[in-house]
């Protein structure tokens, strides 16, 4: 699918200019391979071949030679070729067409391959995020949201948090550096949380007679 409208984005990522005041302090994308792996279930839908492979070879090899009935089981190898490439571009176009950013005021998304889809989550409506963090660096920064904030799990899915469909949980799926990037959004949340909210008053308010 072409996506000529991103072209028109007047910053990456971004439905519109940033308001006065508001800074970018972060931008990236998914890393492909462990989208595959985590969110589409890469190996565990190749596994499932190799294990049907195995288990038709085993089968047919009372009945004819071993290297006979592996060469009549292939059809399983092949078809979870098939598969596990339908798998990699899938996580590759989503991948490429989502763009995640933090600024100093929220956290936005770009997100969608077929359909795409902004999400702005302000630091003051997200109540808890939570890292998940691989060895090699890599992870997901999940935000439990305020309020009721009607997010779907289907049209935002893979970059949410699994299993979590009743009350959907946006997530920055996949991100390398993902501690470092948790470290900017709590300090920018924090900052943005403690500053102090200004009220105009009138000439009747007591305040403004003190």
């Amino acid at each position: 699918m072409s996506h000529d409208d991103f072209e028109i984005e007047p910053i990456k990522g971004l439905p519109a200019q940033l308001p006065e005041g508001e800074e970018i302090l972060w931008q990236g994308s998914p890393n492909w391979w462990a989208l595959a792996r985590e969110s589409l279930w890469l190996d565990w839908v190749a596994l499932y071949f190799v294990a049907l492979f195995v288990w038709r070879t085993l089968a047919a090899a009372g009945d004819m030679p071993l290297a006979q009935a592996a060469a009549g089981a292939t059809f399983f190898l092949v078809m979870g070729a098939v598969v596990c490439l339908l798998l990699i571009a899938m996580a590759l176009a989503n991948a490429k067409a989502s763009v995640y950013t933090v600024t100093t005021r929220r956290v936005a998304m770009r997100i969608g391959a077929a359909v795409t889809i902004n999400l702005s989550l302000p630091y003051t409506r997200i109540g808890n995020a939570n890292l998940h963090l691989r060895k090699s660096g890599i992870g997901s920064i999940a935000f439990e949201m305020i309020g009721n904030h009607k997010i779907s799990y289907i049209l935002c899915w893979p970059h949410v948090r699994p299993w979590r469909i009743s009350r959907t949980e946006p997530a920055l799926r996949c991100i390398p550096d993902a501690a470092k990037v948790a470290k900017i959004i709590t300090e920018a949340a924090e900052t943005r949380v403690a500053e102090p909210k200004l009220t105009r008053v009138t000439d009747d308010d007591p305040l403004a007679a003190e």
